[in-house]
């Protein structure tokens, strides 16, 4: 399964998702909780999240952190590692 995430309100998460024809959920962290919590951003009152990526195996551990994501190859990159999980 596939998530995304980000600061903005539901309905521009709405707009984005459908803009670029997102084939997976992209939920909304406009507490910013989420992000400070896996550390993709310093605290809850950053203006912005890092660009970070996570594996986590069926049991909900972290298997991989990716903290530089550039979007151009990062699911070919991904999927080499959901491969050897």
């Amino acid at each position: 399964m596939v998530l995304g995430a980000s600061f903005n309100t539901v309905e521009q998460n709405a707009a984005f998702a459908a803009k670029y024809q997102f084939g997976f959920k992209l939920l909304c962290d406009t507490t910013h909780e989420v992000a400070a919590a896996y550390g993709a951003c310093e605290n809850v009152k950053a203006r912005y999240p890092d660009r970070m990526s996570f594996l986590i195996d069926g049991d909900g551990r972290i298997e991989r952190v990716y903290d530089r994501v550039d979007p151009r190859d990062h699911a070919a990159k991904v999927l080499v590692d959901v491969m050897g999980v």
